[in-house]
């Protein structure tokens, strides 16, 4: 019999930690539960937190045996878990606006609810965000059913930082939005391969946007404005860790980090609305915003 599982105290959770992992989840039980098993694998950053937000239509993700295995196996490995429900629904952007505020830690790590890390993935998100010092970094996540589909095309929006990645304006239509293309499929993992590095290396590259693992420096996430954009949005959108993030690099710029050990669980999505894009929505009043003021 599986015991009712703390949820833990949002007060208590709160601290001055180095890192806090944040998940939101909705009608996911099992895909929570590898997510989970992938953090509670991480070594070499002790003592980060773990929040999980949960919007399921019944019984929280969490709840299902797995799940709650992992959260405990978390804790007795020395890890905060907090275990939350955000209930109505107000949006992706609400849910992560939420999630920011519960930490209070010098970083944070957006993680979706459909990703596992590989083992050695945290420190190295962590090791590279301290030396580079930017806004954020990140792994996008792979698909390994696509391994043996090889997009050489996309390779060539491969492009490494050589020194501290600096802030940039990137919009639609640029060769720099051109960048996401090598996050899709396995792209970037067939980059890797080519790359040949030794072990323990890593490499910065340019980005415009990352999908599903993202380490934030939480002050400048906050001084970019976070996701109080969700105030701005339909309620039924997509897109809003873009929105962060272009907004985040334009401040204090941002980078992808290679080699990557996310990967993506191609679980069917839950977000089935998708007609409205949360960064074209803000991107367009920001925009407009800045023309104004220009033209006072």
């Amino acid at each position: 019999m599986n015991r009712p599982l703390d949820a833990g105290s949002p007060e208590d959770f709160r601290a001055d930690r180095l890192l806090d992992v944040l998940v939101p989840t909705r009608d996911r039980p099992a895909e929570l539960a590898v997510t989970l098993s992938g953090l509670a694998a991480q070594e070499g950053v002790p003592g980060f937190g773990v929040v999980v937000s949960d919007q399921s239509d019944g019984e929280p993700g969490y709840a299902h045996p797995a799940a709650a295995t992992m959260v405990r196996a978390l804790r007795h490995r020395g890890h905060p878990v907090l275990l939350t429900r955000r209930l109505p629904r107000r949006g992706l952007a609400e849910h992560r606006a939420a999630l920011l505020a519960a930490s209070a830690a010098r970083y944070v790590l957006c993680l979706d609810d459909d990703v596992w890390l590989e083992p050695g993935t945290v420190p190295r998100l962590v090791t590279a965000i301290e030396e580079l010092g930017c806004g954020f970094v990140g792994n996008a996540v792979h698909g390994l059913s696509y391994l043996d589909d090889v997009r050489p095309q996309t390779h060539q929006h491969y492009q490494e930082w050589t020194g501290r990645p600096v802030p940039e304006r990137i919009r639609p239509g640029t060769p720099e939005w051109d960048r996401a293309q090598i996050h899709s499929a396995a792209n970037l993992l067939h980059v890797t391969e080519a790359l040949a590095l030794p072990e323990g290396s890593w490499r910065a590259y340019r980005v415009s946007w990352i999908g599903g693992c993202v380490l934030y420096d939480r002050a400048k996430l906050v001084d970019s404005g976070g996701f109080d954009f969700w105030r701005r949005v339909p309620e039924q959108h997509q897109g809003e860790d873009v929105a962060a993030q272009l907004a985040v690099l334009a401040r204090h710029g941002g980078a992808g980090v290679l080699p990557s050990g996310a990967y993506h669980l191609e679980s069917p999505t839950t977000v089935t609305h998708r007609d409205v894009e949360a960064w074209q929505v803000v991107l367009a009043a920001d925009d407009a915003g800045a023309d104004a003021g220009a033209g006072c």
